[in-house]
């Protein structure tokens, strides 16, 4: 861009030529600074823009980023309603966690739980807390296995040296960094080629009596399948009558949480089974909410450690907390409580059920190219996502079929392999939201035919080319 030395010169009709402070002048007139300046980069600029010019400048920017409705692979919601975003943004200002000055809104946040627990089936009177996402929800429903596995150590008089914390290798990295964070030993489940959730034959040889708990997903983000949930929890009852010891399951329903419920309402995997004292969800994923929102539910009050809940007064009031955050928006948690009030069962159902629709309508798409291997069928409970593989043999692999995509359309999918020991396993995989439609999901459907037509022809992309390629399994 030139500097305002060399544009201060004569223009292409021959004016007059034009001083930098006149040049000043005309910007302060017409605007566009931003177009004649680079954006600021490693220090605040001396001198601040108009707010339009602000808002211009960074609207410019984002044209850079990918467009959200082409993201199949982020798990979080990129559409609300604009009455939702009106209600977002009227409340931007207000801190949550001050609850003196914003009452309603903790109690709105009360609802939700007692919403959610509901929604999970606990059996009275319960407690929980709203969260940044999930993994702040995990972070402290795993604490609460820590010290309540240490208090049930200190009443028999034994050591507490040596928590672990058993869970498969189809978790998220959270369940990890939990670990190592706090001094948790990890017992992870890896996984099998053809086998990519756990059940209680893979749990139970590494449960002992210094396991904190057990970790179980519903809807995994590798695949969209749930672990074998009411296995592990029949194997747990089975260790706690024949041998005395207690051990906790949490479930990770970051992703299914908002999904079983309504698609698979029979099948038992929250409080009805016995085990299960904590569950987490995320409120901005299918719970239809912009990114920032958790869920964290307990069975009963009695599971939530007193250690762990933090009284202070702040701002003239008596609060209890317990969160790693403290100061935060309240516009999500207000966002989620419109979601609850506004669809209701009845409409999460429906949104539900849409997507499986349209997720099945991608899978008939993908099979017919005869390409590839779906993983999971119609009759499996999944997330709605279409997971699948090249099948046969072929010049080029899922890395570069997702680079293809991403070339020809600007499609985002991610192309991946497992975690060990199936990392020699490649898949792709599509999440099928709200703003898919049916006729986006044959235009994805088509695309997917032209790609793979393509790569036929020239084969392998360039090393440069596949790193366009998303190779994380989304959030």
């Amino acid at each position: 861009m030139a500097s305002h030395q060399q544009r201060a010169g004569h223009d292409d009709g021959g004016g007059p030529q034009l001083t930098r402070e006149q040049i000043e002048r005309l910007e302060k007139r017409y605007g566009n600074r931003y177009l004649l300046e680079p954006a600021p980069d490693h220090k605040l600029p001396k001198i601040g823009m108009s707010a339009e010019e602000a808002q211009g400048l960074i609207e410019k920017e984002m044209v850079l980023d990918g467009i959200p409705m082409r993201n199949l692979a982020t798990f979080v919601t990129t559409w609300m309603e604009p009455e939702a975003d009106r209600i977002i943004a009227e409340n931007l200002h207000t801190n949550f966690i001050d609850h003196a000055e914003y009452p309603q809104t903790a109690e709105i946040e009360q609802r939700c739980i007692r919403m959610l627990a509901d929604l999970f089936h606990a059996p009275g009177k319960t407690t929980g807390a709203r969260t940044q996402g999930s993994s702040e929800a995990i972070m402290l429903g795993a604490l609460s296995l820590k010290w309540k596995w240490r208090q049930r150590r200190e009443a028999a008089k034994k050591s507490v040296g040596r928590p672990n914390l058993v869970f498969g290798g189809d978790v998220h990295v959270v369940w990890e960094k939990f670990c190592r964070y706090f001094d948790v030993e990890p017992r992870i489940v890896p996984l099998k080629r053809d086998k990519y959730t756990i059940g209680p034959e893979d749990v139970e040889p590494h449960v002992d009596e210094n396991t904190i708990g057990v970790a179980a997903v519903l809807g995994t983000t590798f695949t969209g399948h749930a672990d074998d949930i009411t296995g592990i929890n029949d194997y747990l009852v089975r260790l706690k009558n024949e041998k005395g010891l207690d051990v906790p399951l949490h479930v990770d329903a970051a992703s299914g949480g908002f999904v079983w419920p309504f698609l698979y309402p029979h099948t038992e995997w929250d409080f009805r089974l016995e085990q299960v004292r904590s569950i987490n969800v995320s409120g901005h994923k299918f719970g239809l909410v912009y990114p920032g929102i958790g869920w964290l539910v307990f069975r009963e009050a009695g599971d939530l450690p007193d250690d762990l809940v933090f009284y202070e007064n702040y701002l003239g009031k008596r609060d209890a907390t317990f969160t790693l955050n403290f100061s935060t928006g309240s516009a999500m948690v207000l966002a989620q409580y419109y979601n609850f009030v506004r669809y209701g069962h009845d409409g999460y159902r429906y949104i539900m059920e849409t997507m499986q629709y349209n997720a099945r309508t991608l899978v008939k798409e993908i099979a017919a190219t005869g390409d590839f291997t779906l993983i999971g069928g119609e009759q499996d409970e999944q997330l709605p996502l279409v997971a699948f593989q090249l099948t046969g043999e072929h010049d080029y692999d899922e890395f570069d079929v997702a680079a293809q995509l991403a070339a020809e359309r600007g499609w985002m999918l991610p192309a991946y392999t497992l975690p060990p020991n199936a990392e020699h396993v490649k898949i792709m995989r599509a999440l099928v939201k709200q703003t898919l439609g049916h006729s986006l999901v044959t235009t994805l459907g088509a695309d997917i035919v032209e790609a793979c037509a393509t790569l036929k022809k020239k084969g392998r992309l360039h090393e440069s080319d596949r790193k366009r390629v998303k190779t994380n399994t989304g959030y």
